[in-house]
């Protein structure tokens, strides 16, 4: 399962959501050619990035379980 290890995919979804952010700024400054390919491409990645990235940190909060300091102190 892809989950099992949520720091790898952490860090994919930041590479996915970098890219997301970087081309449509190389495209603006027309570094890179603006096309319909590479601007559905950014914002899908961006994204898809982004819910990997969510769904990563709440597997990773699962994995890690309740911990004792988690308890409620004023009880």
């Amino acid at each position: 399962m892809i989950f099992e290890h949520p720091v790898r995919v952490i860090v994919i979804a930041v590479g996915m959501m970098l890219f997301g952010c970087i081309m449509p700024f190389l495209m603006a400054i027309q570094v890179i050619e603006s096309t319909l390919f590479l601007n559905f491409l950014s914002y899908g990645l961006s994204v898809l990035g982004l819910f990997l990235g969510i769904a990563a940190v709440t597997m990773l909060r699962i994995k890690q379980g309740k911990r004792p300091d988690d308890e409620d102190k004023y009880r």
